[in-house]
């Protein structure tokens, strides 16, 4: 069988749970990892055989996949600012918008010395890692609640970005140890922000299989992530810090206000690439 073949009867099989489109794209995800083909070396090898040994381990991924498992649990592995993640049901898969926070931070941070870096609630370590690569001599810490996220961060970091540091921490009740009150220059953080009343928007395979945890919140207080943060940066942030924080579509403008109650100068909603309000930048005085 072809690999062509391959991918089409595997996106086949998938269609009744994905629709055709998405079905495509995850068959040519699974064949992608298996053959360690990728872009154009893998439309390359179109018509090439594939080998038995790749062909015996379809079935059991194909059966994760019917089951709602995402494909990124299944392959272990998400793509995220040119790294190749490990993901497990411990971690929020990254998502392509969250990557417009690394590129955001690197347009205005790159070239800057010495950069200090908190990530809050890194999970796989994907901000962190990025930030470190994008900020060459820049100091990141990155902190999660979750001990099983942190192996899997660490883990990445090995890969990646071997300085970036970690640390436990619950942070609606503690601090980072370490960081010194004013000599932080970036706090960045993807913090839970989904409505309980929202889990009705959100598809089956989230809900089953990524951290509640690592995504939702009360309704009766959505912005108890944000508040900690502001706090946090209140303490943290140098003169002219910045905090970068990706937030809840529909409470962007609550967001931003939050930050300017605690004494932030500037907070600025900004749009993803899809228009919709996804990152909050709120900027600490140069003055205090």
């Amino acid at each position: 069988m072809t690999l062509r073949d391959a991918t089409a009867a595997l996106a086949a099989a998938l269609t009744p749970v994905y629709g055709e489109r998405e079905a495509v794209a995850v068959a040519a995800l699974v064949f992608q990892h298996l053959t360690r083909l990728e872009g154009l070396l893998f439309l390359m090898a179109a018509r090439d055989e594939v080998m038995p040994d790749v062909l015996a381990q379809v079935p059991a991924l194909q059966a994760r996949l019917l089951a709602h498992e995402p494909v990124q649990y299944v392959l272990g592995t998400a793509h995220f600012a040119g790294m190749a993640l490990e993901v497990t049901p411990a971690t929020l898969i990254p998502r392509p918008e969250t990557e417009e926070l690394v590129q955001l931070i690197e347009r205005e941070q790159a070239g800057l010395p010495g950069r200090r870096v908190l990530d809050v609630g890194t999970g796989s370590g994907c901000l962190a890692l990025a930030l470190a690569r994008a900020l060459p001599g820049a100091k990141v810490l990155a902190v999660d609640i979750s001990a099983g996220a942190l192996t899997v961060a660490r883990r990445n970091a090995a890969v990646w970005a071997p300085a970036v540091q970690f640390q436990q921490v619950d942070i609606l009740q503690a601090m980072p140890a370490g960081l010194a009150p004013g000599t932080l220059d970036v706090l960045v953080s993807n913090p839970p922000y989904v409505r309980d009343s929202e889990r009705a928007q959100m598809r089956a395979n989230v809900l089953a299989w990524e951290p509640g945890t690592a995504l939702f919140v009360p309704d009766h207080d959505p912005l108890i992530f944000y508040r900690r943060l502001a706090e946090i940066g209140v303490q943290l942030l140098a003169a002219g810090g910045v905090a970068y924080l990706e937030i809840n579509e529909a409470l962007g403008a609550e967001t931003a206000a939050l930050f300017i109650a605690q004494g932030f100068v500037e907070a600025a909603v900004i749009n993803d690439m899809f228009g919709k309000p996804r990152i909050v930048r709120a900027l600490w005085p140069y003055i205090g």
